[in-house]
């Protein structure tokens, strides 16, 4: 593998809590307003964890066929409109790739739970109404590897198609995948990144079984994703699909394409640990950090901000915090460090890569956004998380963190170009 060969984002593209489009989700997420609320999708009184950040006013007949709208679950035309606004983003016509450009292009795709929501509705007509009531295309509609191949269809991409699904790292993951691809010579363009549609009785269920999602702020919608604030009890599921398309740096100097900036360096670890605790040292993010900045040729002194994983859980806040202090040491207080999540939820295996697009708009726009809802801070968290209103800063490289159930830690470096 020769790093000669650098990699750069040249397009973008996004369907969020905020709106369709990446103007919509800068403007949002720059000015710190909060789309978390009472869901909406289904009645969720029965439920312990009834708050969630959902997209609405979204149509997915208007991106896809509507007898396509059957046969998937929500997270698929999530990922095909920010697909069609990532390739016009980029120069290309989404419509009408050329025969060159439809070979040329593959996708690496980040997705944890894939269709699973399409699953559960199936499940629950096999057992009310029998089993000739199910989709047929059940098994398509479910499969979390349909999810690259249903973009290839609807725009004619022949080249490579793959899902990776890690769990909440899953789009870090397959952005690191994209990464190393294109920098070995296998490809030149590709696109990434990823989508989720979690918000379901059965999915919010299970995590509200193991804690892992908050249940004490249903009566205050607007308060419960809460990051590093003493008072956390859990994540608020998000939704939504954030996609960009990356390529090699000559290529894309060559087609004349805006560059967003240099996908750099990419570093995984594993605690090894717990199913869903992470190791409470943060040895191991510690460790994938400086892996992902020694891949990028980049010294921990020149890092200007840190896009955090942030999910507002007990154990993951405090952890990444100590997993930072560990790797940065007295520089980690000086390195201004946020989480979305506290606006928008936490998209699951989506969430790298709204971190990563999120974090391509602040070194645009040289700023850096919020995390809100910061009115009781944990002592054991005590870095300098933005808080509750955005600030400007000029960026030339940033860590984006991505940490997941199964002991998963995930980086991407972010840097701009020329840096």
């Amino acid at each position: 593998m020769t790093k000669e060969r650098k990699v750069v984002i040249t397009g973008m593209g996004v369907v969020a809590a905020t709106g369709v489009g990446k103007k919509a989700f800068w403007d949002g997420m720059s000015q710190g307003k909060n789309y978390v609320d009472r869901i909406t999708l289904y009645d969720p009184s029965p439920y312990p964890s009834q708050v969630a950040a959902e997209i609405k006013n979204f149509n997915p007949a208007d991106h896809i066929e509507v007898q396509e709208v059957k046969r998937c679950h929500r997270q698929t035309p999530y990922a095909i409109a920010a697909t069609q606004e990532a390739l016009l983003d980029a120069g290309f016509n989404p419509k009408k790739l050329s025969d060159k450009e439809s070979e040329e292009i593959g996708i690496i795709f980040g997705t944890a739970a894939g269709g699973l929501g399409f699953a559960e509705q199936q499940i629950k007509m096999l057992y009310e109404d029998g089993i000739r009531k199910m989709s047929p295309f059940t098994t398509t509609g479910t499969f979390v590897g349909m999810t690259s191949s249903d973009i290839s269809l609807f725009f004619g991409i022949r080249g490579i198609s793959v899902v990776v699904s890690t769990g909440c790292t899953s789009a870090n993951d397959a952005v690191g995948y994209a990464l190393n691809y294109i920098r070995s010579g296998m490809s030149d363009i590709l696109i990434s990144g990823g989508s989720e549609a979690c918000i379901t009785p059965a999915i919010v269920g299970s995590f509200a079984r193991c804690g892992a999602v908050s249940t004490k702020w249903n009566h205050d919608p607007k308060r419960a994703s809460r990051p590093f604030n003493i008072d956390r009890d859990g994540f608020v599921m998000g939704e939504g699909g954030w996609v960009f398309v990356m390529e090699e740096l000559e290529h894309a100097r060559k087609r004349g394409a805006k560059i967003y900036g240099e996908v750099a360096g990419y570093g995984a670890t594993c605690d090894a640990y717990h199913k869903t605790a992470p190791e409470p040292t943060g040895r191991e993010l510690c460790r994938a950090i400086k892996l992902a900045l020694q891949d990028a040729q980049t010294n921990q002194g020149d890092v200007d901000y840190i896009s955090l994983h942030g999910t507002s859980t007990v154990l993951n806040d405090k952890t990444e915090s100590t997993g930072i202090k560990l790797c940065f040491g007295d520089q980690a207080y000086s390195i201004p460090a946020s989480s979305f999540k506290s606006m928008i939820g936490h998209p699951q295996g989506a969430s790298g890569a709204a971190g990563i697009v999120l974090s391509a708009l602040s070194m645009e726009n040289n700023f850096l956004t919020p995390t809100i809802n910061y009115e009781n801070p944990d002592p054991e968290c005590d870095l300098d998380y933005i808080p509750n209103k955005g600030r400007e800063k000029k960026l030339r490289n940033i860590v984006c963190n991505s940490i997941g159930f199964g002991s998963k830690n995930s980086i991407i470096i972010l840097k701009k170009l020329g840096a």
